[in-house]
């Protein structure tokens, strides 16, 4: 993946801003955690079935890996959108936090 995290973070909003009109949602602060904390759940679980740990609903370990995938994304996608509604500098706050433990500030 080559987008910076802006360049996800603006095309995840647009997704989300299609998804909030076809549907009908409106979305304020909580909305945004509490999504994330179901998405968090829906990866778990795509987790626990690849591990042997979940029922497999007919599904191949081709399909349940492709899932866990699609969860994944849906969870950073949806962090994107809380760092955003939240106006939280990811990179800032990854330089800050993460980074300085580098002892460098790392190569792009």
């Amino acid at each position: 993946m080559s987008r910076s995290l802006a360049e996800l973070s603006a095309l995840v909003s647009e997704v989300s801003d299609i998804y909030a009109s076809r549907n009908d949602i409106s979305r304020d602060d909580d909305w945004y955690l509490l999504k994330m904390q179901e998405e968090l759940g829906e990866l778990v679980a795509e987790y626990l079935r690849g591990t042997g740990r979940g029922r497999m609903k007919g599904a191949d370990a081709v399909a349940v890996r492709e899932a866990l995938e699609d969860e994944a994304a849906d969870v950073l996608a949806m962090l994107l959108l809380f760092a955003r509604n939240s106006d939280i500098d990811l990179d800032a706050a990854l330089e800050r936090k993460w980074f300085k433990y580098l002892g460098h500030s790392p190569a792009v």
